[in-house]
């Protein structure tokens, strides 16, 4: 009787112990996937971010030694393999610019109109962005002037009179005038304000006789 009673009173405590045993193994185990998924997503978005970074500074290397065809393979590589986060901004601005850049030595205008329309959504304040897409547009202007002359011959009536195209051409060249130094002076003001100035506070005026311009301060 003594035995069956310390079995039944062992078997009680086995049971009491199993019940208060915590229940979290599962758990635990299932936080610290997601911590290690976490940490292993974090590690291969830098690693990617750093392959972006290598393709663009061999990109910029090629740049310089002219070899604007490798350069675009490097460029477009590093906007590849960036990731689409708040970290690569600036290097998927950088390699849209800098192909603008090379399809510009190309002479690819279109091109370089696309590219650096994708850098300045990116970056609105990428002045090199802004400066290669006025000369591209300025190029195609260009090329375009002597196809709307010869054609006009052949069918005048399709065509705008070519006395037309010079104001309208004119009115483009001084609305991105104006986009252009509207954006410097957003520039301006962004580094300036750290000194409690702005550009308003600095006046500009023409030489009649250069053309150039003189900048003084005014209070």
């Amino acid at each position: 009787g003594g035995s069956g009673s310390r079995e039944e009173q062992n078997h009680a405590e086995k049971q009491q112990q199993t019940e208060q045993e915590p229940e979290h193994d599962v758990p635990r185990s299932t936080e610290s996937s997601e911590n290690n998924a976490t940490i292993n997503e974090e590690e291969s978005r830098q690693k990617a971010l750093d392959q972006a970074n290598d393709a663009k500074v061999k990109g910029n290397k090629l740049f310089g030694d002219g070899k604007y065809e490798e350069v675009l393979s490097q460029y477009e590589l590093a906007l590849q393999v960036a990731p689409d986060m708040p970290s690569s901004v600036e290097i998927r601005s950088i390699c849209h610019s800098n192909s603008g850049g090379c399809f510009l030595k190309l002479g690819k205008y279109d091109n370089t109109i696309k590219e650096c329309t994708e850098a300045l959504e990116l970056n609105p304040v990428c002045v090199k962005a802004l400066v290669r897409r006025g000369e591209a547009h300025e190029k195609l202007e260009i090329l375009k002037r002597p196809l709307l002359l010869s054609d006009s011959y052949r069918i005048p009536s399709s065509f705008i009179p070519i006395q037309r195209l010079e104001p309208l051409a004119a009115e483009k060249r001084e609305k991105m005038k104006e986009e252009m130094i509207a954006k410097l002076k957003e520039m301006g003001n962004s580094v300036l304000g750290r000194f409690g100035m702005s550009v308003d506070n600095f006046k500009s005026v023409k030489d009649p006789n250069t053309g150039s311009f003189s900048v003084s301060f005014r209070c």
